[in-house]
């Protein structure tokens, strides 16, 4: 990676979309061979955040598997450490967002995720916050991972706050150094090693300098970019914040350019035309398919988000007012949204209720909060925000989980 440039409670969207993007893996891009390991071809690399985060659980298997399937040259997982020092994959510092710690720890439901043993945390279901047909997918560990790789795809590896697992660089160091399919990954250039933790970082780096690092953060200065590049391979940012001249700046001091996370077709183009050498999405098969020249949304209808309204004057969620999102009907043809789901990035969900049905032209407010329902609004009577006010991407699927739309502001 070190010169890389390279151009369910009945909800199912995954299924939907790995159907419709099956190939996606085995088509050449921008007519070049996709073959090799990552840093080969004239595009920008294909990260899969979390896995396929936005069609599967985080840091799972199925998450991994269909990464990989989806054309990702790379998947990327968030390591801890348990309390008895194992490693494991889990992004968040507790587990209540995306496993069942609440039903099956009650009384710890809140306590730091590195709080629990390994086998406690082998009691844990971790695919089942996504959906029903994810059910039962346990919190993985590094050779998990390892097992999905292929010839084809790689591993991004972070490490993920390890102020809260002090050990956890030498442990890995340890991991990778000991099993001969980890040996074959390195050979082949397709580990990587991210953190937004500098010191941590250098330690691992210090520990296993054979295996690219990356730092996660703001661009530096010129200075700062001659300092990183005395250690490091890269620099990985929020695209959001991206000035496009430091594009320039840090491939120039001889360091790889990553941005994170990219959500939104639009935005996978303009971060494409900038030259950045690796784009961190939710949905690879998405980027896949863009770099492959096929239609990223197969399944549109003409009903896509225009417009996201998360930061109204006063409350976020107030009756009859607050965060909304606008849908319209850019098609030909009327569409019904009875049932459709806006998923944001944290897989909060908003749906449309029945009945409603957009002409072409047409379009609907669908709120956070309560009100009351008209032809042009609908509410989904939450009492707490969902719509992030500093920028989020949502996607659209259809009831029966077909994937018709992804955005971002």
């Amino acid at each position: 990676m070190r010169n890389i440039r390279k151009p369910a409670t009945g909800f199912s969207a995954a299924v939907c979309l790995t159907a419709a993007l099956a190939l996606g893996a085995a088509v050449p891009a921008f007519g070049a061979e996709k073959a090799g390991p990552p840093g080969k071809q004239d595009r920008p690399a294909i990260v899969g955040h979390r896995g396929s985060a936005g069609l599967s659980p985080e840091n799972t298997v199925a998450g991994f598997e269909q990464a990989r399937n989806h054309g990702a040259d790379l998947f990327e997982v968030d390591v801890q450490l348990s309390s008895d020092g194992e490693i494991f994959l889990f992004h968040d510092a507790t587990g209540t967002r995306t496993s069942n710690v609440a039903e099956v720890f009650p009384e710890r439901a809140g306590d730091p995720i590195t709080s629990f043993s390994a086998a406690e945390l082998s009691q844990l279901d971790a695919g089942a916050y996504f959906g029903g047909s994810f059910a039962g997918e346990p919190i993985p560990d590094l050779r998990d991972a390892a097992l999905v790789t292929n010839p084809r795809t790689g591993i991004n590896i972070e490490l993920k706050s390890p102020e809260n697992s002090p050990g956890v660089e030498a442990k890995l160091a340890e991991a990778l150094g000991e099993k001969r399919y980890w040996q074959r990954l390195i050979a082949r250039d397709q580990i990587v090693v991210s953190s937004f933790d500098e010191a941590s970082l250098r330690t691992f780096h210090d520990l296993m300098p054979q295996i690219p690092v990356l730092l996660i953060g703001a661009v530096p200065d010129d200075a700062g970019l001659a300092a990183l590049a005395g250690w490091a391979d890269g620099l990985v940012t929020n695209y959001r914040t991206l000035d496009p001249a430091d594009v320039a700046r840090v491939q120039a001091a001889g360091l790889t350019l990553d941005v994170y996370t990219v959500n939104s077709v639009d935005a996978m183009q303009q971060m494409t035309a900038l030259g950045v050498d690796s784009i961190i999405t939710d949905f690879p098969g998405v980027l896949s398919a863009l770099q492959t020249g096929r239609n990223p949304l197969p399944d549109a209808n003409g009903v896509e988000v225009s417009t996201v309204v998360a930061d109204p004057p006063g409350n976020d969620v107030q009756p009859q007012n607050g965060e909304y999102v606008l849908l319209t009907n850019t098609g030909s043809v009327p569409v019904d949204v009875s049932g459709y789901v806006l998923q944001d990035a944290v897989i909060n969900r908003l749906t449309v209720g029945s009945g409603y049905v957009l002409n072409p032209g047409g379009e609907l407010r669908v709120y956070t909060g309560p009100g009351t329902n008209t032809a042009e609004r609908y509410y989904n009577n939450r009492t707490t925000a969902v719509l992030n006010n500093t920028g989020d991407s949502l996607a659209i699927f259809t009831p029966g989980g077909t994937f018709v739309d992804l955005y971002a502001y």
